[in-house]
Parts: C-alpha cells; structure tokens; sequence
C-alpha cells in the first residue's frame, strides 16, 4: 500500500469571500484554544497545555480555518488513517458565527479536502441532539460503531 500526502493547502480566501473556509489555514494556539473554550465551555488552555498547531501538523490530514478579521471564528480537525479514512473531529463556530451555515461550509470543505487526498470514508460521531446537523445539513449516513470508554 501506498501512503496518500495530505492535501495542499488553500490559498487565503478571496477578498469576495472573507469567510470562506480555508482548508490547513494558518492558526495560532492562541485562537484555537479560545474558540475551543467558547465552542465547548471549558477552561481557557494554554498552548502548553493544549498545543493545537503541533498535534495538528503532526497527526491530521487536515483542517479547515474560518477567519473574521484576526479572529479565528471557525475551525474544524480532520485526523486520519494515513490510507482512506478520515475522521471529522473539534467542529467549533463562535456563538457570533453561529446559525449562519458555517458549521455545515467548515465540514464540506473538509469533506473536499478529504477527497482531494483520496480518502475513501468520512466519519463523525456526536451527540443525539446534534443528529440534525450531521444528517440534514451535512449529508452524513447513520452508521453503526461502536465505542470503549477508557
């Protein structure tokens, strides 16, 4: 078996479209360790704690950036396999952001980016409430998997 690259990264949006997503954008730990706060309701980390652009660069596909002016407003990680599968991990749009459609733009394009570096499988797990989101609004199948606890 051959290992597939990841896919290239984007240009920065077009000035058209300053919230497009941008497939491997550039972050900070800084902005990302903010929105993850926001997005989830958790502490704020330190990059020390919680070094997102290395664990990114060095186990992910990809990963797909969302900016409003300096502001990281939109992000989403996909990890893989190294071969067809990805996964869609950390979904976070800042509560200004939300229901506006970018939690759906942020995982099309990591869909596209996925299939850019020929992965076969897109996969995503989630909490009920959020069936709605994953089925109608981004196209996913139900599934069967399965899940230990550690």
């Amino acid at each position: 078996m051959v290992l597939m690259s990841p896919a290239p990264r984007s240009p920065q949006p077009d000035s058209r479209d300053p919230l497009a997503p941008v497939w491997r954008g550039a972050f900070t730990n800084r902005q990302a360790n903010a929105l993850h706060s926001e997005a989830f309701e958790t502490r704020l980390f330190s990059a020390d704690e919680w070094d997102w652009v290395a664990l990114t660069e060095r186990h992910s596909l990809g990963w797909v950036t969302v900016h409003d002016g300096g502001e990281l407003v939109g992000f989403v990680n996909v990890p893989w396999d190294g071969f067809i599968h990805a996964w869609i991990q950390d979904v976070m749009v800042a509560a200004s952001h939300q229901h506006q459609g970018m939690g759906a733009a942020l995982v099309k394009a990591a869909a596209d980016g996925a299939r850019a570096a020929g992965c076969e499988w897109l996969h995503v797990d989630f909490d009920d409430d959020l069936a709605p989101f994953y089925y109608e609004a981004c196209g996913f199948s139900p599934a069967k998997a399965g899940l230990i606890e550690l």
